[in-house]
C-alpha cells in the first residue's frame, strides 16, 4: 500500500508538471488545462486501490491511514498548490505577475491563518468521511482500527495548528488593535 500512496504523490506532480508544461512550455494551454483538471484523478486511483485492498480481505495498516490522510488533504489542499505553482511557472517563465504572497501581517494575516486553518479543517473532515466509508465498506471495524489511528494523528496536528497560527495572530492582532 505505501507503494501506491508514493506511486500517487509521484503521479501528482508527474501530471501537474506536464501540464505547467504543456501550458507554458508548448504554449498549449487547453491541454495544459485538460492534464492540470486530471492531477484530481490520481486521489480517485488511490481510493479505489485503498478500498479494493481491504475489500479483499486485507487488514488495514498506518499506510491505509495515511491513504486517508492524503486524500483529504489533496481534496482541501490541491487546488491552491495547482494556483500557486501555476502562478510561479506564469511569472518565472511566461511574465506573468509575481505570485501572491501571504500577508505578514494585521487583519489580513488572521483571515488567512483562519482561512488555512478552515482548509486544514475541510482535509480532516474528509480523511474521516473516507475512513468510515472504509470502514463500512470493509464491513469489519477490527480489520479497519488502524484507519483511526490516523485520524487521531490528524486531530492532534489540527489543535495545535489551530493554537499556533490562527489563535495566535487573532490574540496578537487584538492586543495591536486594527492597525
Amino acid at each position: 500500500m505505501v507503494v501506491v500512496i508514493v506511486a500517487c504523490e509521484i503521479g501528482f506532480w508527474v501530471v501537474l508538471g506536464a501540464g505547467l508544461a504543456a501550458r507554458y512550455g508548448l504554449r498549449r494551454p487547453g491541454p495544459g488545462a485538460v492534464l492540470l483538471w486530471c492531477a484530481p484523478l490520481v486521489d480517485v486511483v488511490l481510493l479505489v486501490a485503498t478500498a479494493v485492498d481491504l475489500r479483499s480481505g486485507g487488514t488495514a495498516t498506518a499506510a491505509h491511514g495515511l491513504a486517508a490522510v492524503y486524500l483529504g488533504v489533496s481534496a482541501a489542499f490541491g487546488h491552491g498548490v495547482l494556483r500557486r505553482a501555476d502562478e510561479w511557472v506564469a511569472h518565472r517563465f511566461a511574465g506573468g505577475p509575481p505570485p501572491r504572497k501571504p500577508p505578514r501581517a494585521g487583519p489580513a494575516k488572521v483571515r488567512y491563518e483562519w482561512r488555512e486553518w478552515g482548509r486544514f479543517a475541510l482535509a480532516w473532515a474528509i480523511s474521516c468521511g473516507v475512513v468510515a466509508l472504509v470502514t463500512v465498506v470493509v464491513g469489519d471495524p477490527e480489520r479497519t482500527r488502524a484507519l483511526w489511528g490516523q485520524v487521531h494523528g490528524m486531530t492532534v496536528v489540527g489543535v495545535v495548528w489551530l493554537l499556533g497560527w490562527p489563535v495566535y495572530h487573532s490574540f496578537a492582532q487584538a492586543g495591536k488593535g486594527d492597525e
